[in-house]
């Protein structure tokens, strides 16, 4: 544990507080394993899905890539429809360290690579959030981790200096990429590593 007192903790969304898999839904669409790891590579792709993240709407990405793939289009329609199938549900443990962060009044804050319709179907579903002040959507937002920029507008919003903020994210780049900006920052890989660093700094 380095750095100076912590006064806000920042956390990132996906694979941090909820899972997320678009090969989940897809097993219970594309029973061969081979066809679906081909589909999962070339059509319906977390690189894809990124455009989503950085402001490009769901719709538009959902027709483009039918005129691509004509003979895929039931598949590649389900993952608007069905796109709540690819959250299973909270990582373990994590949920309970924000709402015990809350009770200690700690202000929770997040940035997340969303996209915004997307957003607009998981938020009702995620009651937890309603802990945090604010959330920078980079679908929103037009801006994607781990850009400085988007580390720099939440730091606006928020309101607080990067320095006394620990920002907590599953992805390495955008780790570094806050640390860079200034913040503290803890590279998730599980909630018992997560809770041992919010311990050693006093914030549980």
């Amino acid at each position: 544990m380095t750095g100076r007192r912590i006064e806000a903790v920042v956390f990132d969304i996906g694979r941090v507080l909820v899972e997320w898999s678009i090969a989940g839904l897809y097993q219970k669409l594309i029973d061969d394993e081979g066809e679906r790891a081909w589909f999962l590579r070339h059509v319906v792709s977390e690189e894809w899905h990124f455009r989503h993240d950085a402001g490009e709407p769901l719709a538009a990405m959902i027709a483009a890539r039918v005129a691509e793939f004509p003979q895929h289009r039931a598949l590649i329609e389900a993952y608007a429809s069905r796109w709540l199938e690819t959250v299973p549900g909270p990582v373990a443990g994590t949920p309970a360290l924000v709402e015990a962060l809350a009770a200690r009044a700690v202000p929770l804050y997040a940035i997340t690579n969303f996209g915004a319709d997307t957003w607009a179907m998981f938020r009702p579903t995620f009651p937890l959030l309603d802990h945090f002040r604010d959330i920078v959507v980079s679908g929103h937002e037009r801006l994607v981790k781990p850009d400085p920029a988007i580390f720099v507008l939440a730091a606006q919003r928020f309101g607080h200096a990067p320095a006394v903020m620990l920002f907590i994210d599953d992805n390495a780049a955008n780790v570094a990429a806050a640390r860079a900006c200034g913040w503290q920052a803890h590279h998730f890989s599980d909630a018992g590593a997560l809770e041992a660093e919010l311990r050693a700094r006093a914030l549980l």
